[in-house]
């Protein structure tokens, strides 16, 4: 199933299931099954919602709703840097021996169809098409032999990242966290209805081009070994973000630069995740 956070058309935040052209309300506004999506997932019973159960509750079309992050308010959004073989040989970072980890914030992230925002003083936007997996529980010195329990399931992303601010020090941080640039969604699948994650595809396209394309089977540090490092110097809770990496193609490292500009549509398609699809808005 589709889970999706969102706001109704009366403004009110609720979240529940995409089915059919329709969202069905399962939050606080409908059915009430519980206040917030982290809160299911917190409460262990995301992916366990029967067909029946979702179609009985109140629904919307989903044009008439504004999709959120899947995961609101997650407490902590970790990102896995240079992770993809192909995104090393184009920065140069090849033969890591531990992953690159960089902290993105809540209030930095945004829906499907929400504008990206591109501040005003940056002429480096770019996109980073990822995808992203939900904690499922508390998790702390996971071994990664253990580590595919702790997964609820994954989304696909987008770390807009302002390459200038970005690149000015060793710190990545100021560069990943402008408002309105860690796009999220548009649904949050269950693990348990995907299989191996290996088998999907990630693409992003700007303005109908392919930039980015490749199977997440490529990813340098596998997610257990993601897991296994994070958690092996932090606790994670349910409803944490991981991020798990971006493929070569960048527009950093295209000849000619292919950042981004206000007006470009970029789209993150990951199989059975969904298209996540974003438009670039200057932020003056």
């Amino acid at each position: 199933m589709n889970y999706v956070s969102f706001t109704t058309p009366d403004g009110a935040a609720t979240w529940g299931v995409a089915l059919d052209g329709r969202v069905h309300d399962l939050g606080p506004t409908g059915a009430n099954v519980a206040g917030t999506l982290k809160d299911l997932v917190a409460d262990g019973r995301f992916g366990t919602l029967a067909e029946e159960q979702v179609r009985d509750a109140p629904a919307f079309d989903e044009a008439d709703v504004a999709l959120l992050p899947p995961i609101t308010e997650p407490g902590k959004i970790l990102c896995i840097g240079v992770n993809y073989v192909s995104h090393q040989q184009e920065t140069g970072r090849t033969n890591q021996k531990a992953p690159t980890v960089f902290i993105r914030f809540a209030d930095s992230q945004m829906g499907h169809n929400a504008p990206a925002l591109m501040p005003a003083s940056t002429t480096q936007y770019d996109y980073e098409g990822e995808m992203a997996l939900v904690i499922a529980k508390d998790a702390y010195r996971v071994s990664a032999d253990d580590a595919w329990g702790y997964v609820a399931g994954y989304a696909a992303y987008n770390d807009f990242s302002v390459r200038d601010w970005q690149l000015a020090a060793t710190q990545w941080t100021p560069g990943k966290n402008f408002p309105g640039t860690g796009a999220f969604g548009p649904y949050l699948v269950p693990a348990a209805d995907l299989g191996s994650v290996d088998e999907l595809k990630l693409e992003t396209r700007v303005n109908g081009e392919v930039r980015q394309s490749a199977s997440v089977a490529d990813l340098y540090f596998s997610i257990p070994q993601i897991i296994e490092y994070l958690t092996a110097w932090t606790k994670l809770s349910a409803g944490d973000v991981v991020v798990t990496g971006t493929p070569g193609g960048v527009g950093l490292f295209m000849e000619p630069k292919g950042f981004l500009s206000p007006g470009d549509v970029v789209e993150v398609e990951i199989t059975r995740l969904g298209t996540l699809t974003n438009t670039v808005a200057l932020d003056a």
